[in-house]
């Protein structure tokens, strides 16, 4: 997994819809700012290979069990804690963008997942199942 901590890391990914996403959503965050994590937040990619478990814990919030019940994804009880899921499609490529909103000032995380062979597989189901196709990609 790749945690961005700053506009600038950007580029240390390598997959060029994930990294232009990332841009885009720098950009329209900071809207001129100097960039402030408390303020702005963090972006997490996942890469094959990563777990539900890791990925869990870079975005401090649970991704396939619900907050307050701890329903899993799948049960009847279960409601997702992300404010936000999108499906991106480019050419042959799609890429999940999960957001969760950490307070009330708006500071969010980005969780972008890759539909790709080495994500785990309920992680694609949730993106799968409760993604809204994204209104403008960049």
């Amino acid at each position: 997994m790749i945690v961005l901590r700053d506009p600038s890391d950007a580029a240390l990914i390598g997959h060029p819809l994930i990294r232009a996403l990332a841009v885009l959503r720098y950009t329209q965050v900071l809207n001129g700012e100097p960039y402030d994590p408390a303020i702005h937040g963090d972006m997490v990619v996942a890469e094959p290979g990563d777990t539900v478990e890791q990925l869990e814990a870079a975005v401090g919030f649970p991704i396939l069990h619900d907050l307050f019940t701890d329903a899993p994804f799948g049960h009847e009880d279960f409601a997702p804690c992300f404010e936000i899921l999108e499906e991106h499609t480019y050419e042959s490529s799609t890429v999940y963008e999960m957001v969760f909103i950490g307070n009330d000032d708006g500071a969010a995380t980005a969780l972008f997942v890759p539909d790709t062979e080495g994500i785990p597989g309920d992680l694609l189901a949730l993106c799968r199942s409760f993604a809204t196709p994204a209104v403008i990609d960049g």
